[in-house]
């Protein structure tokens, strides 16, 4: 009996230890629950504030591409127009004539002042097997471009030729406006060999001798890192006389050839730009070349004259043969060709 209750009480003591233990491990997962939970809800937080960067992100990378596509939207647009209506001819020299003087009580002289319009002729570029034909009235041009190929008859023989428009590359008009200084004169190509102050003082000097062909110096304005500079003169016409020379000796450490040529300020205003398609002018195109250019082209002009062909009366007409080009140029009233 006495052993039962021994055994009994040790039974009831190892309950009681595992009770405890089962107690201290409920606790220990309580608090590890809830390290985690508290783990989870900091990954959340942070995973909700990730997504939102990732959204400002795009928001953000959305409107930098949308400004960044309309800026190479209009990049491209401006280079373009750039491209476009540039100006790759240079400018024949021409002789200008003045139509009037102005006089101009509060410029004493000082400037002469001119105004010349430039107006660049549309053209276009006839190669071989091509006709240009401009007809007196713009009915008969739209009447034979509604064709879609005209059969001319050239005595014994007959050629197929296809009438298409003409959409003419941009042409442009503007006005210069030129000032000229009648005092100032710029120069150029001055090596500095000597300080700021005595090259001014030399270039004074030079410039003012008469037997050069100078005069008095009001004021000398010298940039020793270009070598270039202007002299203004108290009177007018000794700087347009030292520029007609090109060159003028001025005395430094040694005598230099130093270049000269009169201040020009000018603007561009009233630029206008045109493009378009002649509505008199037509091309005719494939073209066989078997006779000789001119009777070919008296056959074309006869053939579109002809009311029955639907033709009209021509104004001018160009035909170029096999391996030639022909460049057209328009003015307002005809076109005319030059080889």
């Amino acid at each position: 009996m006495q052993k039962q209750l021994e055994k009994a009480e040790d039974e009831k003591s190892r309950l009681q230890l595992a009770k405890l233990s089962a107690e201290d491990s409920k606790k220990e997962a309580s608090k590890n629950v809830m390290v985690l939970q508290r783990q989870g809800e900091q990954r959340q937080e942070e995973f909700s504030k990730t997504v939102k960067g990732i959204q400002v992100m795009l928001n953000m990378n959305f409107k930098y591409f949308e400004r960044t596509k309309k800026k190479a939207i209009l990049a491209w647009t401006t280079l373009t127009l750039y491209c476009w209506f540039q100006i790759y001819v240079q400018i024949p020299e021409k002789k200008v004539k003045f139509t009037r003087k102005e006089e101009d009580s509060d410029d004493s002289g000082q400037h002469i002042k001119g105004v010349f319009t430039i107006a660049q002729r549309p053209s276009v570029l006839l190669k071989g097997g091509q006709a240009l034909i401009t007809f007196e009235e713009e009915k008969v041009a739209a009447q034979i471009l509604k064709m879609a190929k005209c059969t001319v008859s050239c005595d014994k023989d007959k050629v197929h030729v296809k009438p298409k428009s003409l959409t003419l590359d941009p042409f442009v008009k503007f006005e210069v406006h030129l000032d000229v200084s009648t005092k100032t004169l710029s120069f150029s190509n001055v090596p500095f060999t000597l300080s700021e102050e005595r090259m001014r003082d030399r270039l004074e000097i030079s410039f003012s001798k008469p037997s050069r062909g100078g005069g008095e110096v009001q004021r000398v304005d010298y940039d020793k890192h270009t070598g270039r500079g202007q002299i203004t003169f108290l009177n007018s016409g000794v700087a347009e006389r030292l520029a007609l020379k090109r060159k003028y000796i001025v005395d430094m450490d040694r005598e230099v050839n130093v270049k000269v040529d009169l201040v020009y300020n000018y603007k561009l205003k009233k630029f206008q730009t045109f493009c378009g398609t002649p509505t008199r002018t037509i091309l005719l195109c494939g073209i066989a070349d078997f006779q000789d250019e001119e009777d070919l082209q008296d056959h074309l002009e006869i053939h579109f004259q002809k009311p029955s062909n639907y033709g009209g009366e021509v104004e001018c007409i160009k035909y170029v043969s096999g391996g030639n080009e022909v460049k057209a140029f328009f003015t307002e009233d005809m076109a005319e060709s030059e080889a």
